[in-house]
């Protein structure tokens, strides 16, 4: 069995992106389970195949031990680890399905808690093969700091859950809700050179003062050269599917012929495999303000689309 373990901040958009997959998906003719593994997500905009609030639920948590939403969920995945055989037991029963498993958005369950790995590892004994799709808002990127932040907890989500990783930049249609960016959307989703990043954050006083810090912390991210982002609007098809095409060559997952027959309809807007360019030229053009590029001197790279050197800005 193949699927995906979509994890991520709270607010990110993993229960959405599970809804627009799953459709995605069987539009290809891919049979898909859904697997609601977060004890507060009670209202669900899919149907879901397997749900722990049929073994758990957090409000019961919390009556029952007096904790709070954070301590709640730990209890509940760390429940779900000692009471695996109830998961393995409902997996059986959608055999041979793609898996679409929605977490739950506590970030400390896959930087350093153990119980979501230790859960994946048992399910991996049962040869399900899953990719760690790790959203994170878009919006971020508008803020030097948050952005490193961001970085910091991807990166440690990569090593701790010990999976082949996507790391998804989602909502990229309001990537500039919160104000414009300071460097070309690639500069974000290849990780280029942190440095500017760091000159980004010289004009904040309250972050000046800890640049040493911030300057070890963006060495430690730049040394494992591992963090890289796919941008995702789950409503663009062009979008997901780029998305999509990144999953399976992470897990291996080999397509069916009837899923290649309909793949190959949508491959005419999105040719090739390698597209780290065509990637991000689809969000930029349809979901970012481009008055500026079009009204420079120049005028070369603005109309071409060509990339804008980081060295300029």
């Amino acid at each position: 069995m193949f699927g995906q373990l979509v994890i991520g901040p709270p607010g990110s958009g993993k229960t959405t992106y599970c809804a627009g997959m799953v459709q995605f998906l069987s539009g290809f003719g891919r049979q898909v389970a859904v697997v609601n593994l977060d004890p507060a997500n009670e209202i669900l905009p899919y149907k879901a195949d397997i749900d722990i609030s049929d073994l758990i639920t957090i409000s019961d948590v919390m009556d029952t031990l007096k904790l709070g939403p954070n301590g709640g969920l730990v209890y509940c995945m760390e429940y779900l680890e000692k009471n695996i055989d109830w998961l393995k037991k409902e997996l059986e029963k959608v055999e041979g399905k793609y898996l679409l498993i929605d977490c739950p958005g506590q970030v400390e369950l896959y930087t350093h808690n153990n119980a979501v790995r230790n859960i994946v590892s048992e399910l991996m004994k049962m040869d399900v093969r899953l990719v760690s799709v790790h959203l994170v808002d878009s919006h971020y990127c508008s803020d030097a700091s948050k952005f490193i932040s961001v970085l910091l907890t991807s990166l440690s989500t990569m090593l701790q859950m010990a999976l082949p990783h996507v790391n998804v930049l989602s909502k990229c249609d309001l990537i500039e809700k919160y104000g414009k960016l300071a460097f070309n959307i690639d500069f974000y989703t290849e990780v280029l050179d942190l440095s500017y990043i760091l000159d980004e954050l010289k004009e904040d006083q309250d972050f000046h003062k800890y640049k040493k810090l911030n300057a070890a912390l963006v060495d430690i991210v730049q040394d494992y050269s591992l963090v890289s982002f796919v941008p995702l609007v789950v409503e663009d098809k062009e979008s997901m599917l780029r998305v999509m095409q990144v999953v399976d060559k992470a897990n291996g997952y080999v397509f069916g012929d009837l899923e290649e027959r309909n793949l190959q309809q949508l491959l005419s807007c999105a040719a090739g495999a390698d597209f780290e360019y065509e990637k991000i030229q689809n969000i930029r053009e349809k979901y970012m303000d481009t008055e500026e590029k079009l009204s420079d001197d120049s005028g070369a790279e603005r109309d071409s689309g060509e990339k804008i050197d980081v060295d300029n800005g």
